[in-house]
């Protein structure tokens, strides 16, 4: 008996860093994609220069790369932090969040725009690189449930699945909404997105379709509405944005998302999502 509880409480401790599916879940990780959108546009096309008119007449990009490398280093950073934690840390764990969308956010503009393959071209590439991580991650640790995540080697794969779905989530965000692509503008882009959220939330609710597949498809649906809405925040009115600051969008996204953290119940997850 004592054995048991024993393993159930070791089992509790390693699921304790992963925080619970709920509604306020997924507010904040709305609000966290919003502002990788907005937070890497702003390091990359503000503060790097790629929207002016010599960067954008060049051939090649490099500031979407020097921001790709700066967030990478802060991503791995906290994927480390995250993995030594003893048990979970909703501060930690959506910072954590944040850095991998901004560095989605950054890898997929290099994609498209500095390596030159195209909307179309960069989502197919980590499309392919998202469902492989899903792949490898199934077949060496023999699931992918989110509430399986209590070995470092589990959370690496967690974490880099997470980073291919918030990149592949920036590339398709802009090929719907972008001319360059199906050209529905940001507010026809966010209504496909919203559309399709709704449809994973209708599968879970009223059919027996697996939960793991329904959080991972929402988890990679809800990162091209962030990146829409953030495009609509930022981008110039001629484009069809509101041409607000991006560093003073950024602002208030991190103040909403520290009050979500402060405010919204953050517990650790204890059953499958």
């Amino acid at each position: 008996m004592h054995d048991s509880e024993a393993a159930r409480q070791d089992a509790g401790a390693a699921l304790a860093k992963v925080p619970a599916i709920t509604l306020g879940f997924w507010i904040l990780k709305i609000l966290a994609t919003t502002l990788g959108e907005t937070g890497g546009d702003a390091v990359t096309m503000s503060w790097l220069g790629e929207t002016t008119p010599q960067a954008s007449a060049a051939a090649w990009h490099p500031g979407y790369l020097i921001g790709t490398a700066i967030f990478a280093v802060v991503f791995i950073g906290f994927v480390a932090a995250q993995i030594r934690a003893d048990r979970f840390n909703p501060w930690l764990y959506w910072a954590t969040i944040i850095a991998s969308t901004t560095v989605g956010t950054t890898l997929a503009d290099f994609a498209d725009r500095s390596l030159g393959i195209g909307y179309a071209g960069g989502s197919a590439l980590l499309l392919a690189l998202l469902l492989g991580s899903l792949w490898l991650w199934k077949r060496t640790l023999g699931t992918v449930a989110v509430d399986s995540v209590s070995s470092p080697r589990a959370e690496w794969f967690y974490w880099i699945t997470i980073l291919f779905s918030q990149t592949l989530g920036t590339a398709l965000g802009d090929w719907t909404a972008d001319s360059a692509g199906l050209g529905l503008g940001y507010g026809g882009a966010a209504l496909v997105f919203c559309s399709l959220l709704a449809l994973v939330a209708g599968a879970y609710f009223w059919t027996n379709i697996s939960r793991t597949a329904l959080f991972w498809a929402a988890f990679i649906l809800t990162r091209p509405l962030g990146a829409v809405v953030g495009d609509f925040l930022d981008k110039p009115i001629d484009h069809g944005g509101l041409a607000l600051s991006r560093f003073g969008a950024s602002a208030v996204l991190i103040a909403a998302i520290a009050a979500g953290i402060f405010f919204l119940p953050q517990r650790p997850a204890r059953a499958a999502h």
